[in-house]
């Protein structure tokens, strides 16, 4: 087949016949020898990458958990303010002194290679059919409405408030179990730190939403090189439908933030996580603190590996503004109550456009 051949330098007649189809893994794609440009499919639009570009110096605030769970008053006082500024004027924050070993963080990225490593036939066990299905792996994000794939390859799995695997590689399983259990502690530890950073009880978010049984999943990431990754996007601008993500990666950069109009490149500092808030904290704050817009990039060198995790209400709690924070005459509700499964299902089914789905709950009367 003739379509083949603009993006392969010397297309043999084996790949003239076999063109990959739209839901070919990006992994195999990036392998085919001789690859020197990308199939029209993944072009994005020259205005979705053509946004100012900042490379200041300004750098992501850094929140130190130690001071959270200290017993110190003035150095907890200290960090709840550091924590409520970062929310309100970044929506993003790097996390150090968490107590997840290094050594963790790093097994549980050598575990996603592994699994991204699998034979086309070895992962196609584990495609999802729903958006809500525990396990599911592809390519891009929706391809069902995604007009544009994204350079990427993703594995989703549920990890609370039951937890899943896919079978393989083998120790996948415990991995994934001992790193998702630590990093929720942090995450609850986090949120219990935002609830009081708005003048709420520490406990407030975390009971009205049920955390208990909130949903918190494992999102891999795995971006291969792009022969033209000025032409592509690993995931377009978008915000997260959680609470709290708690992210890491490996050494190769890629995230951008949106801030004060510009993009601005994540230089992770080394065992941190790198936390974002989520439509959900935007929601419950009644917009006090926004969800940000975010996007991957991608090189044409480096396999970028970036492992996600978005820690959620209870799918079947209810999300409002927080009626303490409410002023009906001066601060009005801002934002429509919703199951947060309905949402995840208007999120996860539509394709990733920004802030589209937390825009369509906007409350527009006030």
């Amino acid at each position: 087949m003739a379509a083949s051949a603009p993006f392969l330098s010397q297309p043999s007649q084996a790949s003239l016949t076999h063109t990959p189809p739209k839901r070919t893994s990006i992994k195999s794609l990036a392998e085919l020898p001789g690859l020197t440009s990308i199939p029209p499919i993944y072009i994005f639009p020259t205005n979705a990458n053509d946004q100012p570009f900042s490379d200041a110096k300004e750098s992501i605030p850094t929140i130190d958990f130690s001071h959270l769970t200290s017993n110190n008053p003035d150095e907890r006082s200290k960090v709840l303010q550091e924590l409520g500024d970062a929310c309100q004027d970044w929506g993003f924050f790097m996390v150090i002194n968490h107590g997840v070993p290094e050594s963790m963080m790093q097994a549980i990225i050598e575990a996603c290679r592994g699994f991204f490593e699998l034979t086309e036939e070895e992962k196609q066990e584990f495609e999802g059919k729903h958006m809500l299905d525990p396990i599911s792996c592809g390519t891009s994000s929706n391809v069902s409405v995604d007009k544009v794939l994204f350079w990427r390859d993703f594995l989703k799995v549920f990890q609370h408030p039951e937890f899943h695997s896919p079978n393989k590689p083998a120790a996948f399983s415990e991995i994934a179990l001992e790193f998702s259990t630590r990093v929720r502690q942090v995450a609850r530890i986090i949120v219990r730190g935002i609830s009081e950073s708005l003048g709420l009880e520490g406990n407030y978010i975390d009971e009205a939403l049920n955390l208990e049984d909130g949903l918190q999943f494992l999102a891999a990431n795995f971006y291969p090189p792009c022969p033209q990754p000025e032409l592509a996007l690993g995931l377009p601008p978008h915000s997260d439908h959680a609470l709290l993500t708690l992210l890491i990666q490996n050494e190769i950069m890629g995230l951008q933030v949106q801030h004060k109009g510009e993009w601005i490149n994540v230089n992770p500092i080394p065992n941190s996580f790198l936390a974002n808030v989520g439509d959900h904290i935007e929601i419950l704050s009644n917009g006090k603190y926004k969800s940000v817009l975010h996007r991957a990039v991608v090189n044409n060198k480096d396999t970028r590996i970036s492992i996600a995790m978005p820690h959620g209400p209870a799918l079947n709690a209810v999300v409002a503004p927080a009626s303490k924070l409410l002023d009906h005459e001066n601060n009005p509700p801002a934002y429509k109550a919703m199951k947060y499964k309905d949402y995840l299902e208007l999120q996860q089914s539509s394709k990733l456009d920004g802030k589209s789905c937390l825009e369509r709950i906007q409350d527009r009367t006030i």
